[in-house]
């Protein structure tokens, strides 16, 4: 409650009681009256709405009861409900899992199973090599081990381990007679005691030698010396030179206690971590026992008040240091369904880079439908992150030498492994990473930035957004019962008659196609086109780069992304444009990842929030022997077909001229403005294998990319009769064309 405050109101009234009281002549008539200082402050100490039970009435106001002066209302409710009821908290709490989370996974458990199994061959078979020398080696050091034994009986026979008591006690002169004879007539007593012992064990133990020499077989004899060898060579080894090495050299990590979590808070330099420190206390509340958690410790709890997550997460390499781990070991992150202040650390036992990663799945042998979820990485802790190829758009962006190619090559192999997909791969940088897939499956594939390459594609592109319109319409023209979500499913795709089966494209450094000067805006037109509709009808976009700015990924098609990778990058506004806006706010940084953090990025996608994760590693080799895999399925399943056969697209005459050009050809000076109609007919005579099929929305479409817009002009028909029809201007071509002419004088 706010005693503080009613305090402050009580010194208040006596204040003014006083005054009152002192002064020297008081008002006429005033009447002021004596006011009983001890009845006030039982007053006082009273709720203010309980009703006054000192006079003769009850609960009738007192007539010379003094007005209270205003303060700060008290808000705090005295009496009532303290809180939720027991039943309403045993109702929204968090149950622990009963199992953990490797018993419940099949996966996990067979993984762990075999570890478990190949730990202990390789630890057996590792020894059983090595036995002939431990026994040679014991056996050189039997001599010194019988010597030990022997010396070490006669020191326990004669009690030479009180001798140094028994020593002190004599030197401390007379004080100490009473207590040495005591401690005299003790080592006389252990010595009769250890004397008879040692004299029946020498009888029994000699008699028993001589009737095993006597009675027993050769064998016997030989395993009796070769165990009392071996035992003698144990025990005469040395502490520093143990005769059996380690099979498995551990490495050793510190056990993360409470202590060290809070030393490595307090390093952080946050003030209200450290003014909590300051006074005694320990600046983080533990919400839960520190645990083991896969390979690292788990600590939760909540930080001070004001103090957030994000706090901690920009000071990564600092909580580190105050760990004395790498800074690949150390991983605090929220928990979406607490308060932004409620921190959960996670601290590996090795960098989560160096760390050695399980075996991937589909790494030898396997397939995959594309619409059940596919492990692709591990998180810290070890576990498999999956991922649902279908129903998605993905970009990827990082900078150069972290993996983002690797990555994308990753998912264009999953999707191999489904016979279904037609995959469209394009390795616009040049390098030939993403020939193991298009050379053994793909149906369409580049590799560069050539005009021919950038006109393959952009045929390629055209055929994709003309595949997308049919099937909108197959989708839309079948029974709901057959497509109640009006989208594709597994099952419509392995119809053949539909043609709804996965269309899987990659693209990487897709900032190529988006700054071109010539084709940037259809090629953006479509892919975001591609990006919104696709998901639904079977189409996925996979889009990786280099420099994720808005150029590079434009507004329409990173807003509609529903999967997103993000390696290391450089700055917010990177972090941003792949992972989303304010991720960098709500704490979601993949500035903080270190040069060697290879491959490891942020995945936001399958319906969850941020997660750090670790993308399976298959290079060159690796990835030419899953395509080989996949090529084999696509045999079987009779699904090859496209570049991976050596056929070839057919030409499309549109991709080879200029429609800017032919609209200036069709069009003269004198006429400023014509009708579409007029322009479409003129654009049909002059290239009629181009635009034979057109119409004036056709026209207004093609237009759109090079920001010339269409609208009401005025015209004349044949008959010489004026109206106002859709159409275009000439001005507005010349202005598109000198634009693109500029940037290409530019580039």
């Amino acid at each position: 409650m706010n005693h503080a405050d009613d305090e402050g109101r009580e010194g208040e009234l006596f204040a003014r009681l006083e005054a009152e009281m002192n002064a020297d002549t008081p008002p006429e008539g005033s009447g002021g009256p004596v006011v009983d200082l001890d009845k006030e402050r039982s007053a006082r100490a009273r709720p203010t709405d309980a009703p006054d039970m000192s006079g003769d009435g009850v609960g009738v106001e007192s007539a010379d009861a003094v007005p209270v002066p205003s303060g700060r209302m008290s808000v705090d409710g005295s009496g009532g409900a303290s809180g939720p009821g027991l039943a309403d908290r045993i109702q929204g709490a968090a149950r622990r899992d009963v199992l953990p989370a490797w018993a419940r996974s099949r996966p996990e458990f067979v993984t762990g199973a075999r570890w478990v199994a190949g730990y202990a061959g390789h630890v057996a078979a590792y020894h059983a090599v090595r036995a002939p020398w431990y026994g040679v080696r014991l056996a050189l050091r039997a001599p010194m081990g019988g010597a030990k034994f022997v010396g070490g009986t006669l020191r326990w026979l004669v009690d030479a381990e009180g001798e140094p008591l028994r020593q002190a006690t004599a030197n401390a002169g007379n004080a100490a007679v009473g207590e040495y004879l005591k401690l005299c007539r003790q080592r006389d007593r252990r010595v009769r005691w250890r004397t008879l012992v040692a004299v029946v064990s020498g009888v029994v133990g000699l008699g028993s030698a001589l009737a095993l020499y006597v009675l027993a077989p050769t064998w016997l004899l030989a395993l009796s010396g070769a165990v009392v060898t071996l035992a003698m060579g144990w025990l005469g080894a040395p502490a520093d030179a143990p005769v059996v090495h380690r099979a498995v050299e551990i490495p050793k990590a510190q056990k993360l206690t409470s202590d060290i979590v809070l030393r490595a808070l307090g390093a952080l330099g946050i003030p209200a971590i450290n003014q909590a420190q300051s006074r005694g206390r320990d600046g983080f509340a533990f919400t839960a026992p520190i645990t083991r958690d896969g390979p690292g410790w788990r600590a939760e709890g909540d930080l001070p008040y004001g103090v957030t997550v994000t706090d901690v997460i920009d000071r990564r390499d600092k909580l580190a240091s105050g760990l004395r781990r790498p800074l690949g070991c150390v991983w605090p992150e929220g928990v979406p369904e607490e308060h932004t202040g409620h921190l959960v650390m996670w601290v590996g036992d090795r960098d989560m880079s160096k760390a050695k990663q399980p075996a991937w799945p589909l790494a030898k042998t396997g397939s995959v439908d594309l619409f059940k979820p596919v492990a692709f990485g591990t998180d810290p802790r070890g576990r498999w992150v999956e991922i649902t190829l279908m129903y998605i758009a993905a970009v990827i962006g990082a900078i150069p030498r972290m993996g983002k190619t690797f990555l994308l090559r990753l998912l264009l192999l999953i999707a191999a492994l489904d016979a279904r997909a037609e995959l469209h791969t394009y390795d616009l940088k040049g390098t030939g990473d993403l020939d193991p897939v298009g050379n053994a499956v793909g149906y369409r594939h580049r590799a560069g930035d050539d005009d021919e390459d950038i006109e393959y594609a952009l045929t390629d592109l055209r055929e994709l957004r003309a595949e997308l319109r049919r099937r909108t319409k197959v989708i839309r023209s079948l029974p709901r019962d057959i497509c109640p979500e009006s989208k594709v499913t597994s099952e419509l795709a392995s119809k053949p008659s539909l043609g709804l089966h996965p269309i899987v494209v990659g693209v990487d450094e897709c900032q190529v196609w988006f700054e071109h000067d010539k084709h940037g805006a259809e090629f953006e037109e479509i892919c975001t086109d591609l990006v919104k509709r696709g998901p639904a009808t079977g189409i996925v976009l996979l889009l990786a780069t280099q420099r994720p700015d808005a150029k590079a990924l434009p507004t329409g098609i990173s807003a509609n992304a529903s999967a997103r990778f993000c390696l290391k990058v450089m700055g917010q506004l990177e972090n941003d444009m792949v992972l989303g806006t304010s991720a960098y706010k709500r704490g979601v940084r993949a500035t903080m990842f270190s040069w060697a953090d290879k491959g490891i990025h942020y995945f936001v996608g399958e319906g969850a929030d941020a997660r750090i994760v670790r993308s399976v590693f298959a290079d060159a080799v690796a990835a030419d022997a899953i395509a080989t895999r996949a090529r084999t399925l696509r045999e079987a399943a009779g699904t090859l077909a496209g570049y991976a056969l050596g056929q070839e697209p057919e030409t499309d005459a549109a991709a080879s001229y200029d429609l800017l050009s032919d609209l200036l050809a069709v069009t003269s000076a004198e006429e400023p403005k014509v009708w579409s109609e007029t322009v479409v007919s003129r654009l049909a005579e002059l290239r009629p294998e181009v635009y034979g099929e057109w119409t004036g929305e056709q026209l207004t479409a093609a237009l759109k990319p090079y920001g010339v817009k269409t609208g009401q002009v005025w015209g004349t028909t044949d008959s010489g009769k004026g109206a106002n029809r859709r159409g275009i201007k000439r001005a507005d071509l010349l202005t598109a064309v000198a634009e693109r002419d500029g940037n290409q004088g530019a580039a």
